[in-house]
């Protein structure tokens, strides 16, 4: 291969996709958008298979559900070989699934500042270890990880979750520049605040708050997020980028 270049190969007819934490809100929406531009999904689960059962109903695409907690390297090897059976490797791999366990950090308890950052970034890791290594034999790929406006500015009370999030941001630019060469491109998605079940337990103050500090003063929807992707999947030549769907609330 050519330095002065990258060969790749021409996008699958019908891609494999893995989207972790494909239960709730975003997920949902991320799974039901990849079926829609042609790709068959594995809907991933951490700890109950009713929700991903019932989101893997709504796709019309060929689709498996697979559970496991991410943070588990065995757990996610696994995982992937029944993929492997079921669907083939693993062409789109949308790092989606995480947890948030916001407090102040001298308060907050190490069991707890530690789980966030094994699910959110080593997870992560995990997951992108098992599915690059067939994107690179297939010089073709996407690996879309899920991140946050809290990776990106100060957000008092979640050291773990932004620590995180920040590191999933370094993550993606540095994989990128391990993978564009062959065909590989590896971005991140920052959301905004959605109506999902992430935000359901925030007070009504709170809400108002973030509104307020929000250039577009609402919410947005997991389906406003999910409409992303097919940039994503479409654009060979955008990588190691934050692609931020949040109102602006990361420019504030």
């Amino acid at each position: 291969m050519s330095r002065s270049g990258t060969v790749g190969a021409a996008r699958p007819e019908s891609p494999v996709a893995l989207v972790t934490g494909a239960s709730g809100g975003l997920g949902q929406a991320l799974a039901q958008e990849l079926d829609a531009l042609g790709c068959r999904v594995a809907v991933h689960y951490h700890r109950s298979p009713e929700p991903a059962r019932a989101v893997a109903e709504k796709l019309h695409n060929d689709s498996v559900v697979v559970g496991g907690d991410v943070s588990d390297w065995a757990a996610v090897s696994a995982m992937y070989d029944t993929i492997g059976e079921r669907l083939g490797p693993v062409d789109v791999l949308v790092n989606n699934g995480a947890i948030r366990r916001d407090s102040l950090l001298a308060m907050q308890a190490p069991a707890d500042w530690r789980a966030v950052i094994e699910t959110n970034l080593i997870g992560s890791f995990h997951t992108i270890r098992v599915a690059v290594p067939h994107m690179l034999r297939r010089r073709w790929g996407r690996v879309i990880n899920v991140v946050s406006p809290s990776g990106l500015i100060a957000t008092a009370g979640q050291t773990a979750y932004s620590a995180s999030k920040a590191g999933v941001i370094g993550l993606t630019r540095s994989l990128a520049a391990e993978c564009g060469r062959r065909g590989v491109t590896v971005n991140a998605l920052s959301p905004g605040f959605m109506e999902t079940g992430m935000t359901k337990g925030l007070s009504e103050s709170v809400t108002e708050a973030i509104r307020n500090k929000c250039p577009v003063p609402r919410f947005g929807t997991p389906e406003e997020v999910a409409q992303s992707v097919g940039l994503l999947l479409d654009a060979g030549y955008m990588t190691g980028q934050v692609l931020s769907i949040d109102g602006g609330v990361s420019i504030t």
